[in-house]
């Protein structure tokens, strides 16, 4: 499968272009950035790939494509690459408007294609397993998330710091897709939130789910650097299950797996379960949470 690369910042360089090019069944064919002159760069830093200046040229030429841009800026781009037959793989979170991520779901159904939104946590094969277990499990009281970065601190020498999207949209949207990708496979999709403000761009999050139990969320990109890390848990029948630790290599060997995942979805013609209509329903709870918090 020929795939094209949209974006040329940290992300894509530190985790979508190792990962595409080590691909055994994707064929990275060229670059496509906002900036040439950085598209170029990439596509220098990984064996002189094709660079387009016109992206729908680049939609032309590929059977599918991956997204590492701003989520404004990736749902529209998305739409328009569905539109001209590609499958997609997509980041976090699909769009920060809910207009904009059902776009993305309806061209995707249109067009017939593929789509798989990379959830880190759920392409690392220890976490995935996990989630499955207890999802086959059942019987969960209640459950608690907590995804705390160090991004915002003042010491942060992290490429992402500056990030405008990031800066705007703080933890809710950066790491509350990761989160909830945990907790809604295991206890059901979300009937009721009620959100709350902490400390700085700090967000807790109280959900009643279809199934029956309650959890909580708690997000941060502005906690202290030892205070920082993600945890998970369910309570119930079972007893208590807690979220295991992933040593895989990082993003990297989780977005080749996605990129298998885009492979099956594409060869066998059954959406992935994060696709685009789980980005979709991913956006709607935050939303939703962000409306509470804006009044």
């Amino acid at each position: 499968m020929r795939i094209g690369l949209l974006g040329t910042g940290p992300w894509a360089e530190m985790a979508y272009a190792p990962a595409l090019s080590a691909h055994g069944e994707l064929d990275l064919a060229g670059v496509w950035g906002r900036r040439p002159e950085a598209a170029k760069a990439l596509a220098d830093r990984h064996g002189g790939l094709p660079v387009y200046e016109d992206v729908d040229t680049l939609f032309a030429d590929v059977d599918a494509v991956a997204v590492a841009l701003p989520p404004s800026v990736q749902a529209p781009l998305a739409v328009r690459a569905a539109r001209a037959g590609c499958h997609l793989l997509l980041d976090k979170p699909l769009a920060t408007d809910v207009a904009q991520a059902r776009a993305v779901v309806e061209e995707v159904g249109r067009a017939g294609v593929a789509s798989v939104v990379f959830f880190t946590a759920r392409f690392q094969t220890a976490i995935e397993a996990w989630i499955t277990e207890q999802a086959d499990t059942g019987g969960w009281f209640t459950g608690r998330a907590e995804w705390l970065g160090a991004l915002f601190d003042g010491d942060s020498d992290s490429p992402f710091a500056a990030s405008p999207w990031r800066r705007e949209k703080g933890a809710l949207w950066d790491v509350g897709p990761h989160a909830l990708s945990v907790l809604l496979p295991v206890l059901g999709d979300v009937a009721e939130v009620f959100a709350a403000r902490g400390a700085k761009d700090t967000v807790h999050l109280v959900l009643s789910h279809t199934g029956g139990a309650s959890s909580t969320v708690t997000l941060s990109l502005s906690a202290p650097p030892a205070a920082s890390g993600a945890t998970a848990e369910f309570r119930g029948r079972a007893g208590t299950s807690v979220l295991p630790s992933s040593d895989e290599g990082g993003a990297v060997p989780a977005l080749v797996r996605a990129g298998d995942a885009l492979l099956a979805a594409a060869r066998g013609g059954r959406p992935h379960p994060c696709g685009a209509a789980f980005g979709l329903r991913v956006t709607e709870v935050l939303a939703a949470a962000e409306e509470q918090l804006t009044h």
